[in-house]
């Protein structure tokens, strides 16, 4: 048997192992969500908050129960997370855009925020694209920078850029792309 096939073989072999654990995980993601990317990191100290759903059910995220800090005379970490962009689509195929900022925890990530960028839903945006600054991965700077492609007429033949800036302050800029 050729290396190549049997290279096949045992991908096909591990992808079909690996899709029943993480079948649930893919199912709760809103069939409205277009686009969805991740990137830019924060670091500090933030509190869980209630969320609302961005899948548009109106449900929102439970609040912990609020316990009182341990008394220790060490120094407790920074938090930290990364932030994501998420395009809902509207009944009258426009979209939604959120912002969410997401903390990193032993458990798992957890939503911190989530927040309409009002800046798209003002224009009645056709988003087309979500696009991070780089694909990468690796960020060296706290914020985040990503360009979100849209129209403002369905029947526009070339999309217009957006940018949506987090400076390493958690300060969010939302612009039009000038060349």
């Amino acid at each position: 048997m050729p290396r190549s096939q049997f290279l096949r073989i045992g991908l096909a072999a591990l992808l079909l192992s690996s899709t029943g654990a993480k079948a649930d995980d893919i199912d709760q993601l809103p069939v409205t969500a277009t686009f969805v990317i991740s990137g830019g990191f924060w670091e500090g100290d933030a509190e869980i908050e209630s969320a609302p759903d961005v899948g548009g059910n109106g449900a929102t995220s439970p609040a912990p129960e609020e316990q009182p800090a341990p008394q220790t005379s060490e120094k407790a970490e920074p938090q930290r997370g990364y932030y994501k962009l998420v395009a809902i689509r509207q009944p009258d195929r426009t979209a939604k855009i959120y912002l969410q900022q997401i903390l990193l925890t032993d458990s798992g990530p957890k939503v911190l925020e989530s927040v309409e960028l009002e800046e798209f839903s003002a224009i009645k945006a056709y988003v087309t694209d979500i696009r991070p600054e780089d694909s990468t991965g690796v960020t060296r700077q706290p914020g985040l920078f990503a360009t979100v492609y849209l129209k403002t007429d369905p029947q526009q033949l070339e999309p217009e850029g957006w940018t949506v800036l987090i400076d390493e302050f958690g300060d969010i800029r939302v612009e039009r792309e000038t060349n």
